[in-house]
């Protein structure tokens, strides 16, 4: 776990896939990769370079990277299948829902590019609504690693899970959270910091900002607790329900849109089993556009200021 508050930069989390799924290959003879030819920016490549026999670039052709990866998965391989966030799944997505899921096909959807943060591309590339699209299909599990420790770990991790699986990586780099000695489990979240006053649950690159805003409120009084929540689907209520019967507030910070994501999944859970007040720091109904990452994760309010921010008014409203 993190010491401190120094950012000590790891690994983009598509890097630590293309690592992970690779590493993967060289054990598992059952996994074969489908790219949409994008393998130098998903990390592919890392895989294609060692098992060319095992990899296919289907090329720009998103809807029947997904049908084929169904029908390889229905005879016996463990396929892996990346593009960018928003060309899977908004593109494919009846071929996700056909071929995947209501099989429930053994099937690993692992995109890059999630978020805003892929900067300068611009709005046609960087995916808002992904999580909120794969948590409403069932039986997918669904998640968002913080860094690159997170993400191999749950990519390995996928290829033993019998079903379908999405995880969401990310094109900067990421700060390290973790260590190599984390434990990392789907459906379970991971408390980085205690507190009394706040929760703040996170996942993707609003984990670290999370922590420096907790951080800032510890020299203001408030005292924040964070929680790591990786997994969206199945999500971790056990954790979630200790934080708020501990805290009584929480706050969510994801960079994804505040409709249909880690937000909505946390107050889905507490509203039925311990509500609590609670602030969603998020992407506000709205597209982004061109620019560099850090000036649209400033101007949609994805930093550890407005994560402070947020958890200053709900401890506000808790008293």
């Amino acid at each position: 776990m993190i010491v401190g508050m120094e950012k000590k930069m790891g690994l983009a989390t598509r890097d630590a896939y293309g690592q992970a799924l690779a590493e993967l290959g060289r054990v598992n003879p059952k996994i074969v990769v489908l790219d949409g030819d994008l393998s130098a920016s998903t990390k592919t490549n890392l895989f294609a370079r060692e098992f060319p026999d095992r990899f296919f670039n289907v090329g720009v052709a998103e809807a029947n990277l997904v049908g084929l990866a169904g029908g390889l998965a229905q005879a016996g391989k463990i396929p892996f299948i990346s593009s960018f966030a928003c060309f899977i799944v908004c593109r494919a997505y009846d071929q996700l829902r056909m071929a995947v899921a209501v099989p429930h096909q053994n099937v690993k959807v692992v995109t890059s590019h999630g978020g805003i943060s892929v900067g300068e591309d611009g709005a046609s590339q960087q995916s808002i609504e992904d999580v909120a699209l794969m948590t409403a299909t069932p039986g997918f599990i669904v998640a968002v690693p913080s860094d690159e420790h997170c993400t191999r770990a749950l990519v390995k991790q996928a290829a033993d899970v019998k079903g379908p699986v999405y995880i969401r990586t990310g094109r900067p780099k990421a700060p390290l959270v973790h260590d190599v000695s984390t434990k990392f489990s789907f459906g379970k979240g991971i408390l980085l910091r205690q507190g009394k006053d706040v929760t703040i649950v996170a996942n993707g690159l609003l984990v670290f900002e999370a922590l420096a805003a907790a951080e800032a409120l510890a020299e203001q009084g408030i005292s924040a607790a964070v929680v790591d929540m990786h997994t969206v689907k199945p999500l971790d209520e056990e954790l979630l329900i200790q934080q708020a019967k501990s805290t009584g507030a929480v706050v969510t910070a994801e960079e994804h849109s505040v409709w249909g994501g880690l937000g909505s999944a946390v107050s889905s859970a507490l509203s039925r089993k311990d509500p609590v007040p609670m602030e969603f720091v998020g992407i506000q109904d709205t597209y982004a556009e061109s620019g560099k990452p850090e000036e649209l994760l400033e101007k949609y309010g994805l930093t550890a200021r407005h994560v402070a921010q947020a958890a200053e008014r709900v401890v506000k409203r808790k008293r």
